[in-house]
């Protein structure tokens, strides 16, 4: 794909919908992935540690100052996109076993075979419901448990109870980390009900986002980072403050959460669709 010429695009339906990959203007080998107009991804197939979307940032930031520089960690991602986390944890921390679950399963050959990654390197992809797949792995498996599914431009409903969370707590290491994207707009109702469904299984936990969509001003990603143990909360805090779209860390979440209780499978709710036109300028 690297080597296609740089104003052609390449489209796909795939079981989510309409994929696109765009060649990024800027970098010969960056290329962005959309859903149905969404931007789900981006890649550089020669520098992974090319992180564009901010929330991808604070999310690697949080996997960074999990472990000494260099040192394997096991990963569990659920959501797949273009694969920009594994790539960035494979070429960051080498030899660590990372698996994907995806379920769209043409995206996953589009990308195989598009945007291909190393396969020198222990990074397994199944195409499964990261529901399902997470109820049949064992106990303490992973050191990170990185949860970015979307169903179009939504987290579907059932990745979004206290009974998910358990399951996702379940395979986590006792001093590891569940890195969340929760996606929502104002007044934060989705993003305030889904950090305090995980605190209810892990309770150390803090909030990085955009200052301006923790405020509930406009739509956007708020990262949750959450365990069993105490956080880096002075290190995430000058990490995001320091990043190229600054960020700012929450973690009065009694406050943010506003007493509201953690959701069941049988009341929780999709994510909210972003705005109409939010991507409409991005191609």
């Amino acid at each position: 794909m690297a080597q296609r010429r740089r104003g052609e695009r390449r489209v796909e339906t795939v079981g989510s919908g309409v994929a696109e990959l765009v060649p990024d203007p800027d970098r010969p080998t960056g290329w962005t992935l959309l859903l149905d107009g969404a931007p789900q991804s981006h890649v550089d197939l020669d520098d992974p540690t090319h992180l564009e979307f901010e929330y991808i940032r604070r999310m690697a930031t949080a996997i960074d100052l999990l472990a000494p520089s260099g040192a394997p960690l096991r990963v569990l991602h659920l959501g797949g996109g273009a694969l920009t986390l594994p790539r960035y944890v494979a070429a960051t921390r080498p030899g660590s076993p990372q698996r994907v679950v995806e379920i769209d399963g043409p995206l996953v050959d589009l990308i195989r075979t598009a945007l291909p990654w190393d396969t020198r390197t222990k990074l397994r992809v199944r195409v499964a419901d990261a529901r399902e797949a997470v109820t049949g792995m064992r106990d303490a498996g992973y050191d990170v448990v990185i949860v970015d599914v979307f169903a179009g431009a939504r987290t579907p409903a059932h990745l979004a109870s206290v009974e998910f969370i358990r399951e996702a707590a379940r395979v986590l290491a006792p001093g590891g980390r569940l890195i969340a994207n929760v996606a929502d707009g104002p007044p934060l109702t989705y993003a305030r009900t889904q950090v305090a469904t995980i605190r209810a299984v892990l309770p150390q936990a803090c909030l990085v986002a955009d200052a301006a969509v923790l405020r509930g001003r406009r739509f956007g990603n708020l990262v949750v980072v959450a365990g069993r143990t105490p956080l880096p909360v002075a290190e995430l805090t000058r990490r995001a403050a320091g990043d190229w779209f600054p960020g700012r860390v929450e973690t009065d979440l009694d406050r943010f959460t506003g007493g509201r209780a953690a959701v069941t499978d049988a009341d929780a709710v999709a994510s909210p669709a972003p705005p109409e036109g939010l991507f409409s300028t991005k191609a």
